[in-house]
């Protein structure tokens, strides 16, 4: 694989991910099979300027790029911040409160500083419509016209700068929708109008309501800048494909990003979950658990038979007080524990962890950029597990001084420990948050992770990983090609992407194939029209089809794959029996002799797109040992004098034993005694892990 910094005329894909602390580029150079990368600190008051800064690095004129791909945490920001537009919300007569009462579900019994989430539109702000439809579709009072116009004006006048519509039963038929939103979008220019049915199709009122009202919240400001990012990058010469990354690991057009804003709520992370399956399948291993650890949080994904796990809906804010958001997202399970996560001494005199980030401004005390609070990226100054003057390739260099010297004086005045043992503990405490995690995605879900690969990315993951992998006994690790700019990598390998729903309530006894046959052509064709819109050809497009089941009487469904063929033929046997192995592996139980009752009909139309191959490694005999320094590893009181090693020197086949570390552009592999590694041909890290 060959890396560079400047990047010479040609065609380009170039994929760029915005994260709380670093902007990261990846661009491929398909027709001559090169791979860069840039890295620059996000600007959180400007975000778009973090991505000029790293074309700017890359020296990348975009002229000759042909796709670009951007993933951004813009989205998911307005939301956890609320600062979102002024919203109304437009509903049946009746349900006026459904959006307030939510759930009455109390996810934390014993939590006596609970709080429900505060609704984004206000029941001052709710107005009622006098329609109505059955459960079925049937029109049991029209829509009356004269009634939305009224609710126009009162609408205007209450300074609303967006507005969303969800009527009773509308994922049935959207007839009344549709009507109520011309007339919104007629009298209201330049207001913001989201209807339920474009969103999602499917029942549960209050999840419904919640997701429309959050797509509309987040409407204006999200739109507004993926047309500031389409606006800049053509005057800049830019006059290819612009595509959105998606929260389900897909990517979209920007009309679909402008319409569909919640479906990039979590668009940045997902990258990474595609490319950790991605590379895991090259490499022969098709059970992986990707960990991610940028400078905010860090994130784990199970990944089996590699196919990423997606699910079907996730709350904005977390699930006990946050927003429910009825959408496809990658399954992912996050922490408050990253590079800038901040270390803290609590009430009681105890070290603490986080949730609070330096971010990028000011950052870790190491950065000099006016941080004052210890942060692990400070640790592992301290520690010497990151070089401080290699960090990033020597761009930016770290002041361990300052960082020592900041735990010195914050933290162990209290702890009555001295610099070195707090740092550890801080790491400590990192590694077991982050652990938990990964036990969250696989112990918590009835999977043994010594069954899986631990794939390490974002910047913060390849120091911390085989310790992770130590406490929960994880025999393999992966480190990739591109670990700190993992996430834009896997933008360049994800297909374009559109999921759709209906609910379709009946009993499996009395399926009508016929009908269910229609509903799926209509939204493949749905599907169609939004991959026209992506530039998709013909020959890239596959279509997958899913139902989602329960045993009657059950609450939730399971989401079921089902073939075109089980389709065309009614074959009620081969999904039932598909049911209830999925049901047995999930609950260690099924009951085959209960009836089943669809619930949804889903489907996603994709667009493949080239996938990034990184070349076989060329033979080296250079020295790839660059020196060596003193690390704490196991005991904070004594260092080891540990070998370092630059990583593109190293050939394929080579094997290397712990305790050394392995720095490349943007991190740091940090390997214990007894850790054995060997690089793949293709460049990966594959490690042997220990046992503790």
């Amino acid at each position: 694989m060959m890396l560079a910094k400047k990047l010479p005329a040609g065609g380009l894909s170039v994929a760029v991910d915005i994260g709380g602390t670093f902007t990261d580029l990846v661009a491929f150079d398909e027709s001559k099979g090169r791979v860069f990368q840039a890295k620059s600190l996000t600007t959180p008051n400007e975000l778009s300027q973090g991505v000029w800064d790293c074309l700017k690095k890359a020296g990348i004129a975009l002229g000759d790029a042909e796709n670009i791909v951007h993933g951004s945490t813009v989205a998911i920001n307005i939301a956890i911040e609320e600062k979102g537009a002024k919203t109304a919300l437009v509903v049946t007569k009746g349900t006026r409160d459904v959006y307030k009462i939510g759930r009455q579900n109390r996810p934390e019994a014993y939590n006596f500083s609970f709080k429900r989430p505060v609704p984004l539109a206000s029941r001052a702000n709710t107005f009622e419509v006098d329609e109505r439809l059955s459960a079925s579709g049937e029109v049991l009072k029209p829509l009356s016209t004269s009634e939305v116009e009224d609710i126009a004006c009162a609408i205007r006048n209450s300074g609303a700068e967006a507005v969303a519509v969800c009527f009773l039963h509308s994922y049935v038929d959207p007839a009344h929708e549709i009507e109520a939103g011309k007339i919104l979008r007629r009298m209201l220019p330049g207001v913001y109008v989201s209807l339920s049915h474009e969103i999602v199709r499917e029942y549960r009122e209050y999840e419904r309501t919640s997701t429309t009202v959050m797509n509309a919240y987040i409407g204006p400001k999200t739109s507004e800048y993926v047309g500031r990012m389409q606006d800049r990058l053509g005057e800049d010469g830019f006059s290819g494909r612009f595509l959105i990354m998606q929260s389900s690991g897909g990517v979209m057009s920007p009309a679909q990003a402008k319409t569909l804003p919640v479906a990039m709520m979590e668009s940045g992370p997902v990258g990474g979950v595609i490319a950790a399956a991605e590379v895991g399948r090259r490499l022969g291993i098709k059970d992986v658990i990707a960990f991610d650890m940028g400078g905010t949080t860090a994130k784990t994904s199970l990944i089996q038979g590699s196919a990423v796990s997606i699910a079907q809906g996730y709350h904005i804010g977390g699930y006990a007080s946050g927003h429910p958001v009825m959408f496809p997202v990658v399954d992912i399970v996050e922490v408050g524990a990253g590079g800038g996560s901040i270390a803290w001494i609590d009430q009681v005199g105890a070290l603490k962890l986080g949730p609070q980030s330096a971010g990028s401004d000011p950052g870790p005390i190491s950065y000099c950029r006016g941080g004052t609070q210890p942060t692990v990226t400070d640790a592992n100054v301290v520690l010497g597990r990151i070089g401080a003057k290699s960090f990033l390739g020597g761009e930016m260099p770290l002041d361990e001084a300052a960082a020592r010297k900041g735990i010195l004086e914050r933290l162990c005045p209290s702890l009555g420990l001295s610099v070195t043992e707090v740092a550890h503990g801080i790491l400590k405490i990192a590694i077991a948050k982050m652990a938990l995690a990964v036990r969250g995605v696989s112990v918590q879900r009835g999977f043994d992770p010594r069954d899986f690969a631990l794939v390490a990315m974002g910047g913060g993951g390849p120091p911390h990983v085989l310790a992770i992998a130590r406490d929960l006994n994880i025999p393999k690790v992966i480190i990739p090609n591109l670990p700190a700019h993992f996430s834009a990598l896997g933008m360049l390998m994800s297909d374009v992407r559109h999921d759709f729903v209906r609910t379709h309530y009946r009993p499996l006894a009395d399926f009508d194939y016929a009908e269910i046959q229609a509903i799926f052509a209509e939204l493949a064709a749905t599907g169609g029209a939004a991959l026209d819109e992506a530039g998709v050809e013909l020959e890239a497009r596959s279509v997958e089809y899913f139902m989602d089941l329960r045993y009657v009487g059950q609450e939730f469904h399971l989401q079921i794959p089902v073939t075109a063929d089980e389709i065309l033929h009614g074959n009620s046997v081969a999904i039932r029996e598909r049911f209830n192995h999925v049901h047995e592996h999930r609950f260690d139980h099924a009951a085959p002799d209960e009836p089943l009752e669809l619930i949804n009909l889903r489907l996603t139309a994709r667009g493949g797109r080239p996938k990034i191959n990184f070349p076989k490694l060329a033979a080296n005999a250079t020295q790839a040992q660059t020196g060596s320094r003193p690390i704490y590893l196991d005991d904070p009181s004594r260092p080891v004098e540990c070998p370092v090693y630059r990583r593109e020197l190293l050939g394929p086949g080579m094997r290397l034993r712990g305790p050394c570390v392995i720095e490349e552009f943007g991190s740091t592999t940090v390997l214990f005694e007894g850790d054995l590694i060997t690089i793949a041909d293709t460049g990966e890290i594959i490690v042997e892990v220990a046992r503790s």
